[in-house]
């Protein structure tokens, strides 16, 4: 039986590819498949092979969403002792950067599994959208969270309180989107960024990463001491060293990730 989570190791020097794989559920977000990405996701995070992660679907579907049949019957408790906020902690939680490659529909829970990805590619003919009121349920991955944050207040109503479906151009309008390619595009274009990713100092990386992500969630002020103590960490790596003395040199560096 085929697994409805692929991974690919290695499409490029130092990317990992995960690929969610229920074509035949338009790629619908089960508890297998977030236990799989939540699995996947940490153990490429363990992999000094690999530095950069891709996530995607097919070019039909990014996913379209939680598996609604799977979770029709379900009661409050049920809900409760599925654990799916660990699921997407372990997601959003990776500290390598993560890329979404969508093409087709990322929708409900596939839209907020793209909002956990640092950077999201998007085909020209994807549909993004937040549509659980119109099956009497709201956003539970970080819908109603994260959307408001990254494209405001009054966009993000407009788009979970009607359950409208919006475009690939539309969510880089709304600053979604990082960037939008042509559809048969999209997978080589979230690689070739991913590998562009990967071939820098990964320690910097890393933690240009956590600065961005818990500076988001805090005073500017403590932001700025955050990024200002990490920057300082850094003058202790080799990778700083190397990079610098590569650059006085005019030659590539060569990080070691130390």
């Amino acid at each position: 039986m085929t697994s409805p989570v692929v991974v690919t190791e290695r499409p490029a020097d130092g990317v990992g590819l995960i690929r969610i794989n229920r074509p035949e559920a338009r790629n619908a977000l089960n508890l297998e498949v977030r236990r799989l990405l939540g699995q996947y996701l940490t153990e490429m995070a363990e992999d000094d092979n690999v530095r950069c992660i891709v996530l995607t679907g097919n070019d039909k579907a990014f996913a379209a969403g939680a598996d609604i049949k799977e979770m029709a019957g379900a009661g409050s408790i049920d809900m409760l002792l599925r654990g799916t906020q660990n699921m997407w902690r372990k997601i959003y939680g990776c500290p390598k950067p993560v890329i979404a490659a969508v093409s087709g529909f990322a929708l409900g829970g596939g839209c907020e599994l793209a909002m956990t990805c640092d950077i999201i590619i998007a085909g020209e003919s994807a549909k993004f959208g937040q549509p659980e009121v119109k099956i009497g349920i709201i956003p539970g991955g970080g819908g109603t969270q994260r959307l408001p944050r990254t494209v405001g207040k009054y966009k993000a109503m407009r788009y979970v309180l009607t359950g409208d479906l919006f475009s690939a151009k539309e969510a880089y309008d709304m600053n979604l989107v990082s960037e939008v390619v042509p559809d048969a595009e999209v997978e080589k274009r979230a690689v070739a960024m991913a590998q562009q990713i990967a071939e820098l100092a990964p320690l910097a990386v890393q933690q240009t990463k956590e600065s961005v992500v818990r500076g988001m969630d805090a005073s500017l002020e403590t932001g700025l001491t955050l990024e200002t103590r990490t920057l300082q960490m850094l003058f202790a790596s080799k990778d700083q060293k190397e990079g610098m003395a590569a650059f006085i040199e005019k030659r590539k560096p060569k990080f070691e990730g130390r």
